[in-house]
């Protein structure tokens, strides 16, 4: 074959590879222009479908805030909701391993307030817990988080029957809460908040809760109570529905 045959050959060989190199670059960037279009519709779909979700009223659970003890700003724009029983060991550990992060990135910060509700339903003496938890938050708000606190770090064992009138004011005493322990003791014996308790108790049974922690974050049931992970990302979202309010 002559020089200028195979120089022909080779220059028609290179102008197919580069239009084909040409032609792959095209298809790459068509192939990245409809991957990114595709995430930024899928992320406008689910931040649409959040707003949706948080305005259905239909599926989410109704609070009075006001009349519940509350860790946080009133006008916090997410509202957490705990139900639970001082006796409730997963209870003791969202106390120790949730609450903490929930405090640090969201309450203080002013972006969550958290609420409690009783649900006293494991043994005679869940009753009694709630009881004096109750009488030390209309003595002291702030008080009733650090008892809150207390209860659970010192939590007996499920099945027994540990939380009585007289460990209860002592662990007061011990915690040092800023109370009057002669009527903390007296309100227990006369279960003076019992009504509100029962209170308490309706609110689970109205919105149809059924085991404890649970914890609904702008009237909508948090998936798991115990993965700080799902509960950030469904906070963030509450955050995101309440500001397009």
């Amino acid at each position: 074959m002559s020089k200028s045959k195979k120089n022909g050959t080779s220059s028609s060989f290179k102008n197919k590879q580069e239009r084909r190199q040409a032609e792959l670059e095209r298809q790459k960037k068509k192939t990245r222009i409809l991957l990114i279009g595709t995430i930024l519709l899928t992320v406008v779909i689910f931040a649409g479908l959040f707003v949706l979700a948080s305005k259905n009223t239909g599926n989410s659970a109704s609070f009075n805030y006001d009349e519940l003890p509350r860790l946080g700003k009133a006008d916090a724009p997410v509202k957490l909701v705990e139900f639970g029983d001082f006796k409730c060991p997963a209870c003791a550990r969202f106390s120790v391993g949730i609450k903490p992060l929930l405090v640090q990135e969201y309450i203080e910060t002013g972006k969550a307030a958290l609420y409690f509700v009783n649900m006293s339903f494991i043994g005679p003496d869940s009753e009694t817990a709630s009881l004096a938890a109750l009488s030390v938050y209309h003595q002291s708000s702030e008080a009733f988080w650090a008892y809150y606190d207390a209860l659970y770090a010192n939590q007996g064992d499920e099945d027994a029957e540990w939380a009585t009138e007289d460990f209860l004011v002592k662990l007061a005493q011990n915690e040092k809460l800023p109370i009057d322990y002669d009527l903390l003791r007296k309100d227990i014996q006369n279960r003076t908040y019992s009504g509100e308790l029962k209170r308490d108790n309706a609110v689970a049974n109205t919105n149809d809760v059924k085991s404890t922690p649970s914890l609904f974050i702008n009237g909508i049931k948090a998936s798991d109570p115990l993965n700080i992970s799902a509960i950030a990302a469904e906070i963030e979202s509450a955050a995101k529905a309440a500001e397009a309010e």
